[in-house]
Order: C-alpha cells, then sequence, then structure tokens
C-alpha cells in the first residue's frame, strides 16, 4: 500500500497538573524536514520527536505542535530563599562599585532563572506522557496518510486503465490509418490527372510506415503501466519511483504525438498526455 504526505491529527490527554495536547500536519515534500514546536519545559523531548518521525516516515513536511495547558491552582509558587539571597549579595556587591546605583527591584530578583520555583509535578513524568500521546499522534497520522494513498492508487490505477484502452484503440487504428494515408495519395493523383508509378507509391507507403511505426512506443507504454501497478501494489515509499514513471510514459507519449501524421493518432497522443499529466499531480503527493 502506497502512503500520501497529505494528513492531519490531533490527539488530547488530561494530567492531574493539566492537559496535553498533540497537533499533526503533513504536507507532500521532497525529503523529510519536522517542524517541531514545543513549550520550553518540553524541549528535551525534540531528539526523541525527530527519531520516531525519522523511523515513522519517509517523506513529507510535518508540523508538530504540544501544547500544555496547566490546570488552575495545579501549581504554587515558592522561592528559593538561598538562591535569591545569593542573587542579592551579587547584586549589591555590584552596587558598591557604582556611584550612583538604583535600587533593587523586588520582581527583578523574581524574574531571575531558579529564584522562582513552582511545586510542580515531576517533569519526567509530563515528558513521558507527552512523548506516548506523540506516539499515538503519528500513529493516527500515519493511518490517515494511508487511507489516502489508498484513495490515490484508486485514482491512478483508474488513469491507468484509461491507458491501456488509448493504446489498444491506437494499435487498431494504425493499419487503418495507413490504408487512408495510401486511399489520399491515390486520390490526389487522380484529381491532377497524375499515372502512379505503382512502385514508387508502394516506397513512399513503406517510408510512411516505418516514420510512424509506433509499436515499439505503445509496447514501451504497456510496459510502464503494468510497472507502475507493480509499484503501487508493491507500496512502502513509492513516491520518487512513482515519479520517473510519470516522465518515461510522457517521454513515449510525446514520441507518438511527434510521429503522428493522423488527426486520431494525435488525439490519441494528446488523451495520453492528459491522463499522464492527471497522474503526475497525484504522484506529487505520495510518500
Amino acid at each position: 500500500m502506497v502512503h500520501s504526505m497529505t494528513a492531519f491529527a490531533r490527539n488530547e490527554q488530561a494530567t492531574a497538573h493539566g492537559t496535553l495536547s498533540w497537533e499533526l500536519r503533513s504536507v507532500n515534500h521532497r525529503y523529510l524536514e519536522p517542524h517541531l514546536r514545543l513549550p520550553e519545559a518540553f524541549r528535551e523531548l525534540e531528539g526523541a520527536v525527530r527519531e520516531a518521525l525519522r523511523q515513522g516516515l519517509s517523506r513529507g513536511k510535518v508540523e508538530c505542535t504540544l501544547r500544555f495547558a496547566e490546570e488552575a491552582g495545579a501549581k504554587q509558587l515558592q522561592v528559593d530563599n538561598e538562591r535569591a539571597r545569593q542573587l542579592i549579595a551579587a547584586a549589591e556587591h555590584v552596587a558598591a562599585l557604582i556611584a550612583q546605583p538604583a535600587p533593587l527591584n523586588p520582581l527583578e530578583v523574581l524574574a531571575w532563572p531558579g529564584v522562582l520555583v513552582a511545586d510542580a509535578a515531576d517533569p519526567q513524568a509530563l515528558n513521558a506522557a507527552a512523548l506516548r500521546l506523540f506516539g499515538q499522534a503519528l500513529e493516527e497520522l500515519k493511518a490517515g496518510r494511508a487511507r489516502e494513498g489508498a484513495e490515490l492508487a484508486k485514482l491512478l490505477n483508474e488513469r491507468l486503465d484509461a491507458i491501456l484502452q488509448e493504446v489498444a484503440a491506437l494499435r487498431e487504428l494504425v493499419p487503418q490509418m495507413l490504408a487512408g494515408q495510401r486511399a489520399k495519395i491515390e486520390a490526389r493523383c487522380a484529381e491532377m490527372q497524375v499515372e502512379l508509378d505503382p512502385q514508387r507509391l508502394e516506397q513512399e507507403l513503406v517510408l510512411l510506415a516505418q516514420k510512424s511505426d509506433v509499436a515499439e512506443e505503445l509496447d514501451r507504454l504497456t510496459t510502464h503501466v503494468g510497472e507502475v501497478r507493480r509499484v503501487l501494489k508493491a507500496g512502502g515509499a513509492a513516491g520518487r519511483r512513482l515519479d520517473f514513471l510519470m516522465q518515461e510514459l510522457n517521454r513515449e507519449a510525446n514520441t507518438l504525438g511527434s510521429k503522428a501524421f493522423d488527426p486520431r493518432s494525435t488525439q490519441a497522443a494528446v488523451n495520453l498526455k492528459v491522463l499522464i499529466e492527471q497522474m503526475r499531480e497525484q504522484v506529487q503527493n505520495i510518500e
């Protein structure tokens, strides 16, 4: 099964000290490109989150946002008296070196890291809960990518069927088009009252048949369609392989167009290019 690179997941969990919530959004990208938005208290999770993404996904731009809404009254602020005394002593020492020092603001002391502490839950326990919740959100994201991937595979297979129909129809038309070209040449010569050299006519028709021989291109189109189906069935990280196959299909359709000598073969080449372009756009979203 192939996977899309576009999906969204949101998971939330209430704890004794607040509510954790993860939002994961992914869109198509050439490589795996994670963007993390974590509260400062959860910064140490970054490495584990990146590794989980690397293990679970191959491609895509993935935005991961963690939010923590603290429970009202869950924390009681406390002052680290010893650290505050050290800070005040240091400030007074510096003030003695200044001719006219400004008075020490108590709020500035409280703002110093480590002076104001909170009676909070074990940060390691919160980190572990956040990481478990991220794992659940990632599985939900992967499930969403799998569901959309199945729909993309369905759309691609429908267009592959249409390509094979165009190929089969063109195979049947080629002899008719050559016969029609022969009839046109004979009709023109008759209108101009020019006597045809049968041998020269056959030579011209042989040259035309050689120049307009599309059997090889039709065979390669059929082969590429089979390979696309195989890659879709095999699944995994198939996006780059499918993108390459779209280029090969387009190359054969272009060659068909350059060899066209009849409006029907020209239209067939155009139809093929439209189908291939539609597939190419869908393939851009496949992991």
